[in-house]
């Protein structure tokens, strides 16, 4: 499932990129973002998800879809890229990229958290502790039933999103991470400060293309 929504989320970012239509770049650009969206859910990260959804898909597509095509006083159907244009593209493009590739390849144990393993241990010490238990011949009660139960469900599921923990990774604070392996990262700060500026640039090129269509009419 990962690999099918992030198949439809690169596919649609081309065909962002490649197409001359608006309105196809419109629509490819919700569903690109929407199936970003669903690879932070996959995650499990369910309160990115959810602002992906409401600032990305229902704040950047609604502006451009009413800035750019409602403001201007004829049809804006096409729009011309050129050779510079491609170039510039290319490049920032590319130093983000290199930038994000960097950043995901530089955090420690990026397959599994420090949280998972932590669950794992507490959970394996647990049953050990209610084998030695039995073998005592004691019986084990409802209540030690139910920790099982929610150590289990702690390691199966993995670590419960915070938003007061997402916060802190914003600024560079990583509560979920050991304090020496933690030493040199940023958190989420420099993917967060990316995407804001990627926000502001939407909006700035929503107003100028609508502004020099008018011009031209």
């Amino acid at each position: 499932m990962f690999y099918v929504t992030a198949l439809i989320a690169c596919g649609f970012a081309l065909v962002v990129l490649l197409t001359n239509n608006i309105v196809r770049m419109a629509f490819a650009l919700i569903v690109s973002l929407s199936a970003i969206s669903g690879l932070l859910f996959l995650a499990g990260a369910y309160f990115v998800g959810s602002m992906q959804l409401m600032i990305y898909v229902g704040g950047t597509v609604v502006l451009l879809i009413f800035g750019v095509m409602l403001t201007a006083q004829k049809a804006f159907i096409t729009m011309r890229t050129s050779a510079g244009d491609w170039m510039l593209g290319l490049l920032v493009g590319g130093t983000f990229l290199a930038v994000l590739v960097q950043l995901a390849f530089s955090i420690p144990q990026w397959e599994s958290s420090d949280y998972q393993a932590k669950s794992n241990e507490e959970l394996a010490a647990y049953i050990t502790e209610l084998e030695q238990t039995v073998q005592a011949g004691k019986p084990i009660s409802q209540d030690q039933r139910q920790k099982l139960a929610q150590l289990e469900a702690e390691a199966t599921q993995g670590e419960p999103q915070r938003a007061g923990e997402i916060g802190l990774a914003l600024v560079g604070l990583r509560p979920d991470k050991d304090v020496e392996q933690s030493k040199g990262l940023s958190g989420y700060l420099l993917p967060f400060e990316i995407v804001s500026v990627h926000l502001l640039v939407v909006l700035i090129g929503a107003a100028f293309l609508a502004r020099a269509k008018r011009q031209q009419d």
